[in-house]
């Protein structure tokens, strides 16, 4: 209970409700990171590389104005909510949710599906179902708006067998909700999502025949779905009628058949990636992340590092998997050093890769005698993440012996208070 008090000082706005009492939650203004009020995109940017759940909290709590831009507010709300579900800090995530139905923008029913939406995020279903129920009590509006809202709160917290029931139940109790393009759309993913994409190419026919739109994005999550299967044949078929029909298929779409064609070889990658270009899209950095992979599950480093250094030139920035991609292959080819110094790199741009792949750069660094850069690896780690996070970086660092003797002493200190 004291750490869940603790995290509250920093919510400012928000108020939760106790039966007639109203409690307003405020932090003092020293606390704050930022001196005065920041933007809806400002609060998102920084949310993106901010994983500490109270600087979440804290961040989100100085938005100046949460209408300024719905899709960025709802958005920003997702990342601290996704930030506090991860430390299972799941009563601050009612507190902030709830208190928001005082907010004179309740009745707009693009903001109460946004808390529906956030419920679903941190798949506290059984909330986000009670906060769709309890609509008329706030004379919010029903449509496809907040029913689409409930199916993607279903998904998120992987109910997937309870969307095709929602999708049947809701608009018979609700007679005024139809099902849209999108609905149709959750639906297919959670067909898709649970396995079973012929049920989901299924819905498809069945949007033809009442003349939904089929929008690209269910056509590529059927895609995703059936190569996950190894249902090529089906995949490549598929991909032919929908050309034929004239779809207006898009990067997501392509970097799909990328993802299977990586198993293949990287010369058909690239034969993708032209035809592509000859399509009128340019590749982004998922198209040649999977021809670095191509290239590195071949032992083609070489390759693959060209690939990297013409980034730039093709207008596209690495992210978290291009590196650890990179730095995997380094060093299963036992290249190091080669594999800190990309490291680095990734440090630099902000865009560092999981715990198992530097762990595995740590290991191999200590057993090519490389301590300091593996001291550097672990101090670097340390540095860039909240305490909360380091649990698995501190235990390797003991069991590496990289910790300095006043590390260790203090460390044994701790579990010796623990033990008594």
């Amino acid at each position: 209970m004291a750490s869940a008090r603790l995290s509250l000082r920093y919510v400012r706005r928000f108020t939760t409700a106790a039966g007639d009492a109203t409690t307003t939650i405020e932090s003092a203004a020293a606390a704050a990171p930022f001196p005065g009020k920041i933007s809806v995109s400002k609060a998102k940017s920084t949310l993106r590389k901010e994983h500490d759940p109270d600087k979440a909290l804290e961040i989100y709590s100085n938005v100046s104005d949460h209408s300024a831009s719905p899709v960025s507010s709802r958005y920003a709300q997702e990342l601290t909510v996704r930030r506090l579900a991860k430390c299972n800090r799941f009563s601050d995530i009612e507190t902030l949710i709830e208190s928001q139905k005082n907010d004179p923008k309740i009745k707009e029913e693009t903001f109460y599906s946004m808390l529906i939406r956030s419920y679903g995020r941190a798949s506290m279903f059984d909330h986000a179902v009670s906060t769709f129920e309890q609509m008329d009590k706030y004379g919010t509006p029903r449509s496809s708006v907040s029913f689409n809202a409930l199916l993607t709160a279903c998904l998120h917290s992987k109910k997937f067998d309870k969307v095709p029931q929602l999708f049947d139940e809701i608009p018979q109790r609700y007679n005024h909700i139809t099902p849209d393009k999108i609905s149709y759309g959750i639906l297919i993913k959670s067909y898709c999502d649970s396995g079973s994409p012929e049920k989901a190419i299924e819905i498809m026919r069945q949007m033809e025949k009442k003349r939904i739109e089929f929008t690209t994005i269910a056509f590529t999550t059927i895609l995703g779905s059936l190569y996950k299967k190894g249902e090529v044949k089906v995949a490549e078929s598929l991909w032919k009628e929908m050309v034929k029909k004239g779809c207006d298929l898009d990067n997501a779409a392509f970097n799909v058949r990328l993802m299977n064609a990586q198993k293949e070889s990287p010369e058909r990658v690239s034969e993708l990636i032209d035809e592509m270009i000859s399509a009128g899209l340019k590749p982004d950095t998922i198209s040649y992340n999977y021809l670095i992979t191509a290239y590195c599950e071949k032992g083609m480093l070489d390759e693959a590092k060209k690939v990297f250094r013409g980034f730039e030139a093709n207008k596209c920035a690495p992210n978290a998997a291009t590196f650890r991609t990179l730095i995997f292959h380094l060093c299963y080819c036992g290249l190091y050093e080669q594999g800190y110094a990309m490291f680095k790199k990734s440090v630099r741009m902000n865009k560092i890769p999981d715990f198992n792949t530097l762990k595995h750069l740590a290991v191999g660094l200590v057993k090519n005698k490389k301590i300091d850069d593996a001291k550097g690896l672990v101090r670097t780690m340390k540095k860039k993440f909240p305490p909360s996070f380091l649990n698995a970086w501190k235990k390797l660092e003991e069991e590496l012996e990289l910790c300095s003797k006043t590390d260790a002493s203090s460390s044994s200190a701790k579990g010796v208070e623990t033990a008594a």
